[in-house]
């Protein structure tokens, strides 16, 4: 069966042939068209190691860094002046339960993932942020705290991104060179901020199912795509999901993705955040699925920032 990029190559080269052998009587010209009959490419679908299908695994990390009365799962109907101390809880659990569940859970799976961290967070709870970067993980900047970066001036959101850059830097000594914006609402200034700040990536794009580059401030700067669709807070909090049906979606998602993968390039996105992923039936999954993906040839695990470096690395990388 013909795959969809190939068939429209293939329909042009028939159109344009048609074309042209319908415009012979008229130029007088004897043309054979051999060379509209070559095979065309087939495009790149090897990443640059050689991996068929590469998975990237999001951990947030933001409890502690929450505002007061941050949204949860409980009603919002608390009246002003009061704190609502059961949201508070379920923040907490992220950071005293949660993290601490994932990471011995990567540690089983052999797995590596992207840490996106709160600045705040990091600074509340230090040694957990540098366990974080100590066990093998990417520490990836998440801004200062949960602020609406998209409508500060030029000015402050560069100072809110960097202040966030530095608690990380400090707290762990890893140099974020990854950005993940509240929300995904980054702001018309945010990439150029980021190029300026020494950023090589962010992924506060849903348009792809694989990295791309485009030009900012006149320099090569990588999106690695998130998701949506795959993600535990829009699935178990936004969609109340059962486990049995994240886990059939994220499994869905990825046989579709490993099939388009012997012929495209192909990147999968997963993400837990750490007050839902941390949980006991959540890990539980994740080590099902994983487990399940181990399994197929090809599929590799991969930090961020080894998806952004590989993408600048390989020429046949999208651009857009």
């Amino acid at each position: 069966m013909t795959d969809r990029r190939t068939f429209i190559r293939q329909s042009s080269l028939l159109t344009t042939a048609g074309l042209i052998a319908s415009a012979v009587p008229f130029a007088g010209m004897a043309q054979n068209g051999n060379n509209l009959q070559e095979k065309p490419k087939e495009e790149n679908s090897k990443w640059l190691d050689g991996s068929r299908l590469v998975i990237s695994v999001s951990m947030q990390f933001e409890s502690g860094g929450q505002p007061a009365n941050a949204e949860s799962p409980f009603p919002q109907n608390m009246k002003k002046g009061y704190k609502d101390l059961s949201a508070t809880t379920w923040y907490e659990y992220g950071y005293k339960e949660g993290i601490p569940r994932m990471l011995d859970n990567w540690d089983k799976l052999g797995v590596k993932i992207t840490s996106h961290m709160v600045g705040s967070a990091v600074l509340k709870n230090p040694a957990l942020a540098k366990e974080i970067v100590d066990r093998g993980h990417e520490a990836a900047a998440h801004g200062m705290n949960w602020a609406t970066q998209y409508t500060m001036s030029y000015n402050d959101e560069k100072k809110f991104i960097k202040e966030g850059v530095d608690a990380i830097k400090i707290i762990t000594g890893f140099d974020a060179i990854g950005y993940n914006a509240n929300w995904l609402r980054r702001g018309e200034n945010t990439l150029k901020i980021l190029q300026e700040l020494g950023f090589l990536y962010h992924i506060d794009d849903l348009s792809r199912d694989e990295p791309f580059i485009q030009k900012v401030n006149g320099k090569d700067f990588v999106t690695v795509p998130y998701t949506l669709r795959c993600n535990d807070i829009q699935l178990i909090e936004g969609k109340n999901f059962s486990v049995d049906q994240f886990i059939n979606q994220v499994k869905m998602e990825f046989d579709q993705l490993y099939e388009e993968s012997e012929k495209r390039r192909r990147q999968m996105s997963i993400s837990f955040h750490d007050r839902i992923g941390g949980t006991p039936q959540m890990v539980q999954a994740a080590m099902e699925l994983f487990t399940y993906m181990k399994k197929h040839q090809g599929v590799n695990f991969k930090r961020k920032d080894e998806i952004a470096r590989m993408a600048l690395e390989d020429k046949t990388t999208i651009r857009d």
